[in-house]
């Protein structure tokens, strides 16, 4: 990897790191995710692949995704561990094409504790988590002491396998964190108590693993800064323990925040960019290691204002090196505008992985895919119509002229975006921004020719002589059957979100998926749809920025919304079921806390002058509403692909939400736009 100068532009960023045996690059360390590879078949090689091309990024640090010392570390059975010789030798295919990629690398080394899905789970007390099915086996004292050499055997392995260091996983409420906190922590032996007994169990595996390593290797200690659970760390023992494993042997500090089971939101888009950057900067100052920033940091002008303002040293980057595995080189060489960003959706990731599939990224479905949806330069340039700029026509417009083709991007809108346009009209979405930003310049760089307001015919495209024509061209909202549905209330969600109509101060939305979901949410929102600030977040979520009780903690401060809104769904189901793994409870909850009713089992008979007339549980009802909102589903705008199916005489492809017009999937369409633009 080249050693360029600092740009002017990110002087702290781009400025390297000195440890005393080795320079980091950089101050960006691309953050610990497990991705699902280190148990698929041939996932040692799609690994290598997958960090190969984020060290040649220009990353100065990756760290794994979490590896098990043991096996009852393990997240499930079969879960990735390290604990022979052998298994070590398999990750040597990782380290060496990092290594020929000019990167460097630590392994994480993640105890999985009352967290682990499978009935041999062991913790320091027998207290079932939230978020597992299973009561752990509370460790005996010959246990625990087994596990701390078994963390200090992972270590030495991961030495032997040509790892540069490693990540000992203290945080967001895994075995180490539960030994640390009073809340899970109930033990009256040498490991419980009193807080110097409670931190015993991490400090005996930092020296230890010290001890085994030698004094040139990294070794990081991902230490919870801010548990946001009942009877977590207080700030004073967080300053406490950083100082002691500073003392018992590790080099640098990485932020944890939030436990998996905390009921307030980390990392996701909902969350201000950066917003927890502040716990970072309330330890600087008290160890003499340095410190690393974490969750929300999506762009290198966030990362260089918080390392210029002093909140940290380095800055961790996880996802949104999913997103753009060249982040790093596109800043350092003044291309940042060409940086594909992470939205913080979870779509493709984190529910990826807490759904048992193989982590991606829903803005670049490359990510963890990269030896199976290759971009090759074509062999044969062609002529390709796309047709419609909404994400699935976006994503294939620049991937097939990214590989050579001669690409033309038709719209019949004034601007490119589709449905984007309206999604980040929505509170929390705002990140599309950068989404549609990334899309318009590259379709520049890439030389794609735009034709906007354009309407196009299968006999036009034909005429012009097109070798293949990709019809993009989305959905229309569903008008259900229902009687009354013609009614001077009823409206469609796109006319609300675009604010083509007005809505009444009553309102009942058919339908809660998704997009009802977001015109509920988009409706109740009294900031008018801008983002929130950080503080305004904190206070609605009940995080204590002063820090004065335990795990961070403080009764939530909401404001009932002033719009009454009723969300409706057919389906018995639980209402949001469809939403995101690890993001639909966010959803339930902020739309409970603003008075949302939410009904699941509705059967809906007639709207008229007096409302909305449905049957739920057996019993008639009549919602007295002004505004009807029609969230009922979409159909997909096929005719242009019919047409073009018609004599034939060119390659027609069918993408996005003309292929499958669902709920609003992004991640579908950029994948598929993806797909289908690298095969033709």
């Amino acid at each position: 990897m080249s050693q360029a100068s600092p740009s002017s532009q990110y002087p702290h960023l781009l400025a390297p790191l000195d440890l005393g045996f080795v320079t980091l690059p950089n101050r960006v360390v691309m953050g610990s995710m497990h991705v699902g590879l280190e148990e698929a078949e041939n996932g040692f090689a799609r690994m290598a692949a997958f960090y190969a091309e984020r060290a040649r990024g220009g990353v100065g640090l990756m760290v794994t995704g979490g590896i098990a010392p043991n096996d009852q570390g393990r997240p499930y059975p079969g879960g990735a561990k390290l604990t022979t010789a052998e298994e070590a030798a398999e990750h040597r295919v990782i380290t060496d094409a990092v290594h020929e990629a000019g990167g460097r690398i630590a392994m994480q080394i993640l105890h999985f504790g009352r967290y682990a899905y499978h009935p041999e789970l062991v913790a320091p007390s027998a207290l079932q988590a939230p978020i597992s099915p299973y009561v752990p086996h509370e460790m005996t004292d010959a246990e625990v002491e087994e596990t701390v050499e078994d963390f200090v055997r992972a270590a030495g392995l991961a030495q032997e396998a040509g790892y540069d260091g490693v990540e000992i996983m203290g945080s967001e409420g895994y075995l180490i964190n539960e030994f640390v906190a009073e809340h899970t922590n109930k033990r009256a032996d040498r490991w419980g108590g009193a807080y110097e007994n409670r931190v015993r169990f991490p400090l005996e595996i930092v020296r230890r693993v010290r001890e085994r390593v030698g004094p040139e290797f990294i070794v990081i200690y991902r230490l919870s800064m801010l548990d946001l659970v009942p009877g977590g760390s207080t700030f004073e023992e967080v300053v406490g323990l950083a100082k002691a494993v500073e003392a018992a042997g590790a080099n640098i500090i990485n932020t944890g925040i939030g436990w998996h089971e905390a009921r307030i939101p980390t990392i996701a888009t909902s969350v201000p960019r950066g917003a927890y950057a502040w716990v970072t900067k309330k330890v600087m100052g008290a160890v003499g290691i340095p410190l690393v920033t974490t969750n929300r940091i999506n762009t290198p002008e966030l990362a260089e204002e918080l390392l210029a303002g002093g909140f940290a040293d380095l800055v961790s980057l996880a996802r949104p090196f999913l997103a753009d595995p060249e982040f790093v080189a596109k800043a350092r060489e003044g291309r940042g505008h060409l940086i594909n960003t992470c939205i913080g959706c979870n779509q493709a990731c984190l529910d990826h992985t807490f759904s048992g599939k193989i982590t991606s990224c829903l803005v670049n479905p490359r990510a963890c895919h990269e030896t199976e949806l290759v971009l090759s330069p074509t062999r044969l340039r062609k002529r390709v119509a796309v047709v419609g700029a909404g994400p699935a026509g976006l994503a294939c417009a620049v991937t097939a002229a990214e590989r050579g083709h001669a690409v033309t991007l038709f719209d019949a809108a004034e601007e490119v975006g589709g449905q984007l346009n309206v999604a980040r009209r929505v509170p929390g979405k705002q990140e599309f921004d950068e989404t549609l930003r990334y899309f318009r310049n590259r379709l520049e760089e890439c030389g794609v020719e735009v034709r906007l307001g354009v309407e196009v015919t299968a006999e036009g495209l034909k005429k012009e002589a097109y070798e293949e024509v990709v019809v993009a061209t989305g959905v229309t909202p569903r008008v259900p059957e229902i009687e009354g549905v013609g009614h001077r209330s009823v409206v469609g969600y796109l006319e609300v979100l675009r604010g083509e109509v007005e809505v009444g101060e009553r309102v009942a939305v058919l339908g809660a998926g998704g997009i009802g979901f977001d015109v509920a949410e988009f409706l109740t929102d009294e900031g008018e749809g801008a983002s929130v600030s950080p503080e305004v977040f904190f206070r609605q979520w009940g995080v204590d920025v002063e820090y004065e009780g335990r795990g961070g903690l403080r009764a939530p401060e909401r404001v009932k919304a002033t719009r009454t809104v009723v969300l409706m769904q057919r389906k018995e189901t639980k209402v949001g079921a469809g939403l995101g793994k690890t993001t639909g409870w966010i959803h339930r909850t902020e739309l409970a806390k603003r008075g949302v009713e939410m009904v699941a089992g509705v059967t809906y008979e007639r709207i008229d002058d007096a409302g909305v007339h449905v049957v739920v549980g057996g019993e008639r009802r009549v919602l007295e509403v002004d505004s009807v909102v029609l969230c009922t589903g979409q159909e997909a705008r096929r005719g242009l692909y019919e047409g073009l199916l018609v004599g034939g005489g060119v390659g027609v492809h069918l993408i996005g939400g003309a292929d499958v017009a669902a709920e609003l999937d992004a991640k579908r369409a950029i994948r598929q736009g993806v797909e289908v633009g690298a095969g033709l």
